[in-house]
């Protein structure tokens, strides 16, 4: 396997020439007195060298590896530890936190590319110290001020780690379903009893303590999902001090044997009368779980990303080196017996889908980034409005799309080794098989392309769509009258797909007023066409910034060459994948239940 490189020459690409975030920092007034784009990339120049030099030289091992469960307690690879506490130490666990305690305060499209760095280093280490954050976003926005101190300046620190316990073994999707129960006790306190399934980081030894986030329900909870609360029960109890007291009935059962992230514990808790917490009010317990959800869900997202970043780059340097065969033109390498598999149109195809779909991801993930950091910190009420109804639209869409294309991209790297990308030694199919989870948890995605399509789209009349789609139109409007000519190969195809994708958004509206079918029938292609034309602006985006660019002219060129291939042979997907959605939904329905 190739030594991982952070791609931080790309990153600064995305950040300060295409979105000029230093920019938008400058005019939101929470963000302007914490960042600038110099203090950004010193930050993604440190994080790059922690993940290339601590995190990713423990991958492989680790794979093998797994962690492994004895009698409750649950123990990572070899080097986990001290890696966690390089990390930790390095303050990136609270890299987006709230300064009030302890966090970094990074803004939203910065720790993207941290996630980024990390997942891609180990994406069974990266989720350690994202569960940490994502239960971190709920505590400071949710908690009581005493639970806040009492708990977050450990947890950003990484002295402590987070889950969150959501999925029960008859409940995942529908979590109105759970069974587990919390009690009120006479000092404020509950009694919290039930079992979670799939918990990420619910036992291991990185940390001195683990505090998970449950979900439950209270004695007189409404039925449904409206009867949810959400308890803080940490592993070992906290004095009024801060040490650390008795240990809480909150156990690990058991750890899954799975497919991938073998490093990452996915484990069975069990909650025996543990003392918690509540958070936020009695009953708005999703309430509160939905605030880190549009961030875990871009996270997830990163997550294949990162993957395919990997893949690529493990791709890359073999299809240099490995030597097979001759260039349909003649011999490219006369002095050596065959040339590198990089002249053959097979092979340039594998590598140059990978990186279009990886460089544009980075753009989409970081401009969704930006909408929760503009929805989080603009004062203008309007602006806010706009950002957040934005993030609603989006964030399926970089869970789902992202994550989709991390797996072809990491099948495109294995296919590139050929029969070596199938041997376990050069680590090609375990990238393959990590990043599969990444397209079940934090809601299938399938489910992401329910709620773009049904809540998202329909629900809203279409109105979160037109915020897009008017975005879009207005940026190929000013490319126009900028009359920069280089930019028409860009814009014209952009506009034709987006054209399209306008078109059958409407025929969905208009047949889901007559059949409720249509929406989910509709939903996944839809997903994908929108995410192919939202990736063919970021692209349009990106040449845009490559024309202007001065200096580095490989870098600029490779940009627009793989802006074009991007235009030419990847956006027109969306013609067969909207032939796909404009078949209906009779097909699917045309067999009962037992004929399948």
């Amino acid at each position: 396997m190739a030594e991982y490189k952070a791609p931080l020459r790309d990153m600064r690409f995305v950040l300060n020439e295409v979105f000029n975030v230093g920019r938008q920092w400058a005019q939101l007034p929470g963000l302007a007195e914490l960042v600038d784009a110099e203090t950004a990339m010193a930050v993604l120049e440190e994080a790059g060298k922690v993940t290339a030099r601590s995190i990713a030289p423990l991958s492989r091992a680790a794979d093998e590896e797994g962690c492994r469960w004895d009698n409750g307690a649950v123990h990572t690879p070899a080097g986990f530890i001290e890696a966690y506490d390089t990390y930790a130490q390095g303050g990136w666990v609270g890299v987006g936190g709230d300064p009030a305690f302890g966090g970094m305060g990074m803004p939203k499209v910065v720790s993207a590319q941290v996630e980024e760095m990390v997942n891609a280093a180990s994406l069974s280490f990266g989720l350690y110290p994202m569960l940490t954050a994502g239960a971190c976003l709920s505590i400071n926005a949710h908690a009581d001020e005493a639970l806040k101190h009492t708990y977050l300046p450990n947890m950003y620190s990484g002295v402590w780690a987070g889950s969150m316990c959501l999925t029960e073994p008859h409940a995942g999707t529908d979590l109105g379903m759970i069974r587990t129960k919390a009690e009120l006790q006479a000092d404020g306190s509950y009694r919290v009893t039930g079992t979670k399934i799939f918990i990420t980081g619910g036992e291991h030894d990185l940390t001195e303590n683990i505090i998970h986030l449950v979900l439950a329900k209270l004695p007189d909870a409404p039925a449904g999902p409206k009867g949810i609360s959400l308890f803080l029960v940490p592993k070992f109890l906290v004095n009024d001090d801060g040490s650390l007291g008795a240990r809480n009935s909150a156990t690990c059962g058991s750890i899954e044997h799975k497919m991938g992230i073998q490093a990452s514990a996915t484990c069975v808790m069990n909650f025996d009368e543990a003392v918690g917490y509540i958070v936020g009010e009695p009953n708005k317990g999703l309430a509160a779980m939905f605030t880190m959800m549009n961030y875990e869900r871009l996270g997830v997202g990163i997550q294949g990303l990162a993957s395919a970043e990997r893949s690529y780059q493990n791709a890359v340097e073999y299809a240099r080196d490995r030597l097979q065969s001759r260039a349909p033109t003649g011999p490219q390498a006369k002095e050596k017996p065959a040339d590198p598999i990089i002249v053959h149109p097979d092979v340039r195809r594998m590598l140059l889908t990978m990186k279009a779909l990886t460089e544009g991801g980075r753009a989409f993930s970081s401009y969704v980034a930006m909408q929760l950091d503009s929805a989080k910190y603009a004062q203008d009420s309007v602006v806010r409005k706009r950002s957040e109804e934005l993030v609603a639209l989006l964030t399926p869409v970089a869970k789902a799309f992202l994550t989709d294309l991390g797996l072809e991209c990491t099948v495109h790297g294995q296919q590139v080794f050929g029969g070596h990308g199938y041997i376990r030694e050069w680590g090609q199919e375990q990238l393959v098989r990590d990043v599969r989870i990444t397209q079940i948890y934090e809601g299938t995605n399938g489910i992401q392309a329910l709620d773009l399509m049904g809540r998202k789209v329909v629900a809203s009349g279409g109105a979160y769509y037109q915020l897009f789609s008017n975005e879009v139109r207005q940026f190929i409007a000013r490319a126009r009258a900028g009359a920069d000519a280089g930019m028409a190969a860009f814009t014209s195809p952009l506009e034709a797909a987006l054209d399209k994708l306008d078109g059958v958004t409407d025929w969905v509206l208009e047949q889901a007023k007559g059949n409720p079918n249509e929406i989910g029938a509709a939903s996944v292609e839809y997903l994908h066409a929108f995410g192919y034309v939202a990736y063919g602006y970021m692209w349009a985006l990106m040449a845009q910034a490559a024309l202007a660019g001065e200096g580095d002219e490989a870098f600029y060129q490779g940009k627009l060459g793989t802006a074009r291939f991007y235009f030419a042979r990847l956006l027109p997907r969306v013609d067969s994948l909207i032939a796909s959605v404009k078949a209906g939904s009779e097909s699917l329905y045309l067999l009962d239940a037992e004929q399948f």
